[in-house]
């Protein structure tokens, strides 16, 4: 069993590095075609039809690159999709949801001070939230299709708003900020699945053909292509947010991640404007250092929600009750808590790391899998030994997690 407990930190650390190199490869696939698109010059009677073109160099060689609003004379038989990444990012996304919140759904999902429910519950809630996010913005996209597109971007500002509320009323303020980012991908890769490849794939099954596409199924797609080149940036704060307690763990961590989301507006719309050669809007960036300034605020009026320990259950209950648990206490208020305390004796914090708490039984209880594989199977906690742990007391936290999980 304590084998099973090291392999699952690694297949978490695999599903997470996955995660992370096809999230590089979507987003840095979608900011080129979008800045490449927006650069096109248009204003060049191009003797092959295309609708423009640009050229650019890097990696010591230079490119030609022109864009086609139908289709070339003849269809490359090796036309590449790009599509994979977007995909491969959603089903690992999921999968690391699946392994770190669902799965530990008692210690980061359910937070019984803010909605008590049981784990099918909360895990119910989750994956339906997540279809009702892409049923919402399609709906929205359907009933806005005529109206002026800032129209449709403050009607999804409004559904995102609404979100952050919600699930900062269900789950932990760690779950609900990483659920939001969750939320805005899976909107953003289901207009990869749902609308833009198939739009592409009608265009390109009509040109085979020899039927002149429907101008309309480029429009949508590169409408919806645009919505997730303004919608990236926060959802990569929203995901990081879990490991900066200032972000999640303020009272008002919703109007928090509603204000990431206009952050995102202002830094894309500057790099579009600069792209398309429309100007120099340098105001943006103010307007994004001011909201980061209120956002910094917001985390500190109060500095953190009060929190009270609720009573322990399932699988904390059967940390606290194993063999080794009074030792192992003793061990984490002598070593941990002076760090890990709502007011941290250690100079230079003024707030525990990860806005984790091991100043109760309770506490320490929940964290039983951290404290095993932090500071018992490796040496990461203390950083650098600073409150001189001992040989003898990691191995008592190990024979501890052990008898609690074989017992």
């Amino acid at each position: 069993m304590y084998d099973l407990t090291v392999l699952g930190a690694w297949i978490e650390l695999a599903v997470r590095w996955t995660h992370v190199i096809t999230a590089i490869a979507w987003i840095g696939s979608s900011f080129y075609f979008i800045a490449l698109d927006l650069g096109l010059h248009r204003d060049r009677n191009l003797a092959s039809g295309a609708d423009g073109e640009e050229w650019q160099v890097h990696g010591g060689g230079f490119y030609h690159i022109q864009k086609y609003l139908v289709a070339p004379e003849t269809m490359p038989g090796d036309l590449v999709w790009f599509k994979w990444e977007s995909y491969a990012t959603w089903l690992s996304g999921f999968a690391l949801l699946v392994l770190v919140y669902y799965l530990g759904a008692e210690f980061y999902l359910v937070d019984p001070n803010v909605l008590d429910i049981a784990v099918w519950q909360a895990i119910a809630i989750s994956v339906a939230s997540l279809a009702f996010g892409w049923l919402a913005y399609n709906t929205l996209c359907k009933v806005f299709v005529e109206a002026n597109q800032t129209a449709l971007m403050a009607a999804l500002f409004v559904v995102l708003v609404g979100m952050s509320w919600f699930y900062t009323q269900v789950f932990s303020g760690r779950a609900a900020l990483l659920h939001l980012g969750a939320f805005t991908a899976t909107i953003m890769s289901a207009n990869v699945f749902m609308i833009i490849i198939p739009n592409q794939k009608i265009v390109v099954a009509d040109l085979i053909a020899g039927r002149t596409p429907d101008a309309k199924y480029g429009k949508i797609a590169k409408q919806r292509s645009t919505h997730n080149n303004y919608l990236t940036l926060p959802v990569l704060f929203l995901m990081l947010s879990n490991h900066y307690p200032l972000a999640f763990a303020s009272e008002y961590n919703w109007i928090i991640a509603s204000l990431v989301f206009l952050m995102g507006v202002t830094i894309r719309h500057y790099f579009n404007t600069v792209h398309a050669r429309k100007g120099d809007p340098t105001w943006t960036w103010l307007a994004t250092a001011v909201i980061f300034l209120v956002i910094a605020w917001l985390s500190t009026v109060p500095l953190f929600r009060g929190e009270e320990d609720a009573a322990l259950t399932g699988q904390a209950r059967h940390f606290a009750e194993a063999e080794g648990f009074a030792e192992v206490e003793n061990i984490v208020l002598g070593r941990c808590s002076m760090c890990h305390a709502a007011e941290p004796g250690w100079d230079g914090l003024a707030w525990a790391p990860k806005a984790v708490r091991l100043e109760t039984p309770e506490q320490i209880a929940r964290q039983a899998r951290e404290i095993y594989l932090q500071a018992g199977v490796t040496h990461a906690m203390p950083p650098a030994n600073l409150s001189y742990m001992e040989e003898a007391e990691r191995a008592a936290i190990v024979a501890w997690y052990r008898s609690a999980v074989e017992g």
